[in-house]
């Protein structure tokens, strides 16, 4: 997508939801491009993903108005309200930085309040995002390894790999769920089991649990019906997806900088895009499983070392929030 293309691109007919959906009325002050275009990963027929951030109405702030996103599947567009966005923003959550973390041209809209939540980016990080990034890569391993063992293993084989998957959404299940509860996954008789010890907990926080897992669960169960073509390309971006986020992820604990788009490791994110360390049974090269390594390790010690704080500088955040809320509250 050239730079002109870019620029007419929320002139076009479906993108006009923006200018009328009632929950976008005080207006977007950040928007950009997601996901490949983001990267810089994208090739002749990717699909364009965009993300934004809108002020909250002054209903939501004032009153008892609800809102927190708008998700247009259409054009793949997803807005989200100020006050939600802060939160996981706090939460060091990798998809929610690469909207502070773009380059100026993949900005679609971008007014004074987006350049200070932009300046002022530092605020949100933390040593959460050795969980966060690191969780996701693991996730986008697990994706790699259960595609593959669905075809190469025994079903014993298989059973360990989901539940190396299960495995690890537990741990990000710390982070984003209350810590009130008690839960293992594990196989017995041939079967995945699970046990859960829970007391007042909030019924939608486990069911949000057990509706992940299930889900993982059955994401494997549909390679059953794969289409081998389309399937190495899923796989191949699953690889190349693994590798992007621990270069971001070391990149922001070694240095405390943000970059979404990857300029320095583009040349191999194409390459493992584009099948290079891809057999042709399907399987994948030992010599990608070496980088794999090679970048764990270093995202291992930036982990290690790293100067950043325990926690995001809810102080700063909240003053943040409170300045742009009273704006927009006071806004004829």
């Amino acid at each position: 997508m050239n730079r002109n293309e870019k620029k007419n691109l929320l002139g076009l007919p479906e993108y006009q939801f923006l200018k009328t959906i009632p929950e976008l009325k005080e207006g977007i002050f950040l928007l950009g491009f997601s996901g490949s275009h983001a990267y810089g990963t994208n090739v002749p027929g990717s699909d364009i993903d965009i993300r934004g951030i809108a002020y909250n109405t002054k209903e939501s702030i004032l009153g008892l108005q609800k809102f927190e996103q708008i998700i247009d599947d259409n054009t793949d567009t997803t807005v989200y309200a100020f006050n939600k966005v802060i939160g996981l923003l706090a939460e060091c959550n990798p998809s929610i930085l690469d909207m502070i973390g773009l380059r100026k041209e993949d900005y679609l809209i971008l007014d004074e309040t987006g350049k200070k939540l932009i300046a002022n980016q530092d605020m949100f990080f933390s040593r959460r995002a050795v969980a966060t990034f690191g969780g996701y890569a693991n996730a986008q391993l697990r994706r790699l390894q259960n595609a593959l063992a669905h075809d190469a293993y025994p079903d014993e084989e298989k059973q360990k790999h989901i539940l190396g998957t299960l495995q690890t959404m537990l741990m990000t299940f710390n982070d984003r769920y209350n810590e009130q509860y008690k839960m293992k996954v594990y196989i017995e008789g041939g079967q995945l089991l699970t046990d859960m010890e829970v007391k007042g907990y909030p019924l939608r926080q486990a069911h949000g649990m057990l509706s992940e897992m299930v889900a993982a669960i059955r994401a494997f169960e549909k390679l059953n019906h794969r289409n081998s073509k389309k399937d190495d390309r899923h796989l191949n971006k699953h690889a190349m997806h693994l590798v992007r986020l621990f270069c971001t992820g070391t990149e922001l604990l070694e240095k405390g900088t943000l970059h979404t788009y990857r300029e320095k490791e583009h040349d191999l994110l194409m390459d493992i895009r584009n099948g290079k360390f891809q057999n042709s049974d399907h399987t994948f090269k030992s010599e990608f499983f070496d980088l794999v390594n090679e970048w764990e390790k270093k995202f291992q010690y930036a982990a290690e070392n790293t100067s950043l704080p325990e926690k995001a500088d809810m102080a700063r955040i909240e003053e943040f929030v409170i300045e742009v809320n009273r704006e927009t509250v006071n806004r004829e």
